[in-house]
Order: structure tokens, then sequence, then C-alpha cells
């Protein structure tokens, strides 16, 4: 089973093309500027970024653009590689590269070392194999000292945060019995076994949270 990116995310069921044929997110506009002042700390002295799953693009053009020290690697299933173009060829960000072709569960992903990864609303949308197979591959191809930022909702102690969460989760089910929110406690272990170690878990707007783990050697 490969990746399903976010356009299976519940406000991509609403998703408009602009006239220039471009997907759209209101939820990726919605959260951009929060996930930016994270990464302004986290990401402040590293160079290469890879994006696990950049949807329609949106995330890649305004944080490539507001982060311009980094050079940012999108990627995602080649059915989605026409929508991030049409965002990236209008942006022309010098610093943010055309799309890669990643499925998680393929164990070569065509590129080498980085020392920041960034994800979002991707870990609910996968079943869980794809969740472990992501994590494999951050440690693979993650520098030592470099981040893993991952974005979406999560559970905790095994409950929801909220009721919101609960019908979402409830949502997500009906698409793909495998999918669904994530246990913050289940994804914290799976990255300290791979050599992460928690570095902070920020809350978010929309009952989201962003967790940044450190590859420790």
């Amino acid at each position: 089973m490969v990746i399903s990116t976010r356009t299976l995310e519940a406000d991509l069921v609403r998703k408009r093309m602009n006239v220039k044929s471009k997907p759209y997110s209101q939820a990726c506009d919605n959260n951009k500027e929060p996930i930016l002042i994270i990464l302004r700390t986290v990401a402040q002295h590293s160079r290469r970024i890879l994006e696990i799953g950049s949807g329609t693009g949106q995330h890649a053009v305004y944080l490539g653009k507001h982060l311009p020290h980094l050079i940012w690697h999108t990627s995602d299933l080649r059915e989605n590689h026409d929508g991030i173009l049409a965002w990236l060829e209008e942006a022309h960000l010098e610093n943010v590269l055309s799309p890669l072709h990643i499925d998680v569960e393929n164990t070569d992903w065509h590129m080498g070392t980085v020392d920041g990864i960034f994800s979002a609303n991707t870990a609910h949308i996968m079943s869980w194999s794809n969740v472990v197979a992501m994590f494999a591959g951050v440690k693979r191809l993650l520098e030592p000292q470099g981040f893993f930022c991952l974005y979406g909702p999560f559970n905790y102690n095994g409950t929801y945060t909220n009721e919101s969460n609960a019908h979402f989760d409830a949502w997500l089910k009906t698409r793909d019995p495998l999918s669904g929110i994530r246990d913050f406690e289940a994804v914290n272990e799976l990255a300290c076994g791979v050599g992460l170690a928690l570095e902070a878990d920020h809350p978010m707007p929309a009952n989201n949270r962003t967790l940044v783990w450190r590859k420790l050697n």
C-alpha cells in the first residue's frame, strides 16, 4: 500500500481548483503561519529539507519563500506532482525543488541525506505499516542532529483530545479502515526505536500538534 497524501483530508473533500488549475487546501492556508513560526527556530541551522507528502504544494511554496536559506525537496506520489508543479511554477523559487516520487514502503527514496524532514497531515491517512515505513525512511536519510517535524492530530493516553477529532477519526475509517488518528505514545515509541529523541510537542490550531524529534547519531 502506498502513501495517500493530503488529498484524503477532510478539507480537501472541498478542494477547489483556481483559474490556473492549482489544487487548493484551506487547511494549508490556516496552518502555514503557525508551522513557519516553529520551523524558523527548528530549521535555523539546517540546509536541506525533505517534505514527505507535499500534497497541494502550498506548504512548500510558503515555507520555502520564508525560509530562503533552505533547499526544500518536495515529494509525493506521481498523481499529485502536477498540482505541486503548478504552485512551484507560479512561485519561481530557486530553493524549492520539483517533486520526487516517494512511496514510503519503497526503501529507495532516490535522494541523499538531509538535515531536516517535514511532513504534514500524513500519519493519520496512512496505514500503521506505512507510518512504520516512513520512520524507517527518516532514519535512513536524516543526518545526525537533524530534525523530523510531524504535523497533524494525535491522541494522548489512548483518548481523543476533543469531540471534533473523534468525528474526524470515524470519517477517516469509513474511507480507509487502516487509517486513523495515531496515539502520540505509539508514534513517539516508534521514533525512539529509530534513534530519534523528542524535542518538542507544540499545540497547533484546529486541534492539531507539531511534534519535533532530533536524530541522536
